[in-house]
């Protein structure tokens, strides 16, 4: 697995790295590097590939927000059960099962703040073990995935006067 972690940890900063330049960066053979790749896609390491986007950047963008859930379970119902049923709609982008104050965290996309809303009051809050949800909508977004969002403007100086 470790040349396999090699690979994956390159990946991860860029998944659109040619095959001769993660071999350069891992010290391992072209050949090595498809054959751990191969074997991530295999064993479901890897789940695919994605971009990240910065929709403030998007003329038409979209609106995130993170959605705290809390849930009572029975004996009948687990937490895999109620993640199968709110992973399955296409507003949500993440799912996680968290400790603390709340028990899923759940990062919705939707084309506006009211779609959003409704998605929620209508589609998650009803579900049976769901006891309450807060809403958090994404203001602004600095940095997503691993990747820091710039605003263009690489000139930190400070200004000077005389």
């Amino acid at each position: 697995m470790d040349a396999e972690r090699e690979v994956l940890d390159v990946l991860a900063r860029n998944a659109r790295e040619d095959i001769d330049d993660i071999a350069a960066q891992t010290g391992l053979d072209a050949a090595a590097v498809a054959d751990a790749i191969d074997a991530l896609e295999a064993d479901n390491v890897v789940h695919g590939y994605q971009a990240v986007v910065d929709w403030d950047r998007v003329e038409e963008g979209k609106i995130r927000a993170v959605v705290e859930i809390n849930v009572e379970l029975d004996r009948e119902t687990g937490y895999e059960q109620v993640a199968d049923r709110i992973a399955k709609f296409p507003a949500v982008d993440a799912l996680h099962l968290v400790s603390g104050d709340y028990d899923f965290a759940v990062e919705v996309l939707g084309e506006t703040m009211q779609d959003v809303s409704e998605f929620i009051s209508e589609q998650v809050a009803p579900m049976p073990e769901v006891t309450q949800t807060v809403t958090h909508y994404i203001m602004e977004t600095y940095k997503d995935g691993g990747i820091r969002f710039e605003d263009g403007d690489d000139d930190d100086r400070l200004s000077v006067s005389p």
